[in-house]
């Protein structure tokens, strides 16, 4: 029986989809350790020890597995952000799509193979967003990232290989306006000073910037000092904002925000939609990533001209809206009322004619429409991660669509709700992988069901 501080060999033989820890067995346990690669031969040491698995950490690393990288980051071991650094793309992409076949199998009960796992255009440079907490040291303001399970700021000088360079530039210039503005960066357990996060945006179609300070007060100081720090480090920054959060809360946006140069929103055309995008807006954080997700979800679609589509949990309509010309009417819902707003907005901006967008519960929304007489042909579900709720799932087989294409970021929540569509009358026809977030744990999934008969089973 292994107990904590054993000194154990051990072969890295998979990575977990949890947190990218590598897996091994000893003893009869299964042992997870951070940072391994599949190969990899180790001493490990054991740090917790529980019923039937525990954690290790490395002692040494007596030999490296085919594909274990050197990391690109100097700071990704202590930050926690890019868990599979480590391990070359390739491998990645593999593994990824491993995950998603062990979930289908385990928890769907299906046995259909992947149809392809497709690697993101690219691997590194491709977050358009980013959310910096501000510390201060003996040099000064930097901007980092939390550590794992912690709010221990790592400072990385806003320098991160999935970010683009000039995030880091800007990062730079802001913490030296702080530096001169006479005021502290904040501290969450004093609830003092005034600087808390930096936040970017970055619209990749159009080259718009947003930045965005959140600070604990009412204003900043020397307001014309921050935009001429943040214009020489970047002149292609359209929009520089001031967020008020005062509250003692991990929430990093508050409710007020005011403008200190250009526009209090940028623009971006993501999938032929033009999208709008203010400081609280959901937009996908991979450009080229995101496209072709939609392109997947547009060919397993396969919608015609005189089809309606229904877009549950639709956010800002993106996904509905670049599917809009194929179909004779769009329907989007969603929950959150500012991303209907949003939704619209972008279809009137794109000269979407033909959607319309409902604001509410995806499942009383799915069940209003089913009482009207909606008959969809093509439903698009993309739920957040922890999945559909039984009542849009139901609703949906009620009103028996040809097609469900269901986009999910959770292989696991996924392998859920198609095993419950399939006890509905429907088939898994096709499931592919798209790579959206590299060197992180996350992955998108995009899989077709279809009417098994032409009446949906009771």
């Amino acid at each position: 029986m292994l107990k904590k501080n054993d000194l154990i060999p051990l072969e890295i033989q998979s990575v977990s989809s949890s947190e990218g820890s590598g897996v091994g067995r000893c003893e009869g346990m299964v042992v997870f350790v951070p940072g391994t690669a599949p190969g990899d031969k180790l001493t490990v040491r054991i740090v917790k020890v529980l019923s039937s698995y525990c954690y290790g950490i490395v002692h040494e690393l007596i030999s490296p597995g085919p594909e274990r990288i050197e990391p690109a980051c100097p700071v990704c071991r202590r930050c926690g952000g890019c868990s599979l650094q480590h391990i070359s793309y390739q491998e990645e992409v593999r593994i990824k799509g491993q995950w998603i076949s062990d979930a289908l199998s385990r928890i769907g009960g299906f046995s259909l193979p992947l149809e392809k796992m497709l690697p993101s255009p690219r691997s590194t440079g491709y977050r358009n967003k980013a959310q910096y907490p501000i510390g201060k040291g003996p040099d000064g303001a930097y901007c980092g990232f939390y550590a794992p399970r912690s709010h221990t700021i790592i400072p990385c000088g806003g320098e991160c290989t999935l970010q683009p360079p000039f995030f880091g530039e800007i990062a730079r210039a802001v913490c030296r306006y702080i530096d001169e503005s006479g005021k502290e960066p904040y501290d969450e357990t004093s609830h003092q000073g005034l600087f808390r996060h930096l936040y970017l945006r970055w619209g990749e179609a159009t080259g718009q910037v947003m930045v965005c300070l959140v600070i604990n007060g009412q204003g900043i100081p020397r307001p014309r000092l921050l935009v001429s720090r943040i214009l020489a480090a970047c002149p292609g920054v359209t929009s520089i904002l001031v967020n008020t959060n005062t509250a003692r809360t991990n929430v990093i946006l508050g409710k007020e925000t005011w403008v200190q140069f250009g526009e209090p929103s940028i623009r971006d055309i993501l999938a032929g939609v033009e999208v709008e995008i203010s400081p609280l807006s959901f937009y996908q954080v991979n450009h080229q990533g995101a496209e072709l997700l939609y392109r997947q979800a547009a060919e397993l679609a396969a919608l015609s001209p005189g089809e309606t589509l229904l877009d549950l949990y639709c956010g800002a309509g993106t996904i509905g809206l670049s599917m809009a010309k194929d179909a004779r009417e769009l329907i989007g819902v969603e929950i959150v009322e500012s991303a209907i707003r949003d939704a619209e907005k972008n279809a009137a901006r794109s000269g979407i004619h033909n959607a319309r967008f409902l604001c509410g519960d995806a499942g009383d929304a799915a069940a209003q429409l089913e009482a009207e007489g909606l008959r969809p042909d093509v439903v698009v579900l993309d739920p957040p991660r922890k999945g559909c709720s039984e009542a849009a799932l139901m609703a949906v087989t009620r009103m028996a669509p040809e097609r469900v294409v269901m986009v999910s970021c959770n292989p696991a929540t996924l392998a859920r709700d198609l095993r419950r569509l399939a006890g509905h009358g429907y088939s898994l026809v096709s499931v592919r992988g798209v790579d959206l977030f590299p060197r992180t744990v996350h992955v998108e999934t995009v899989a077709l069901m279809t009417r098994a008969s032409q009446h949906p089973a009771e």
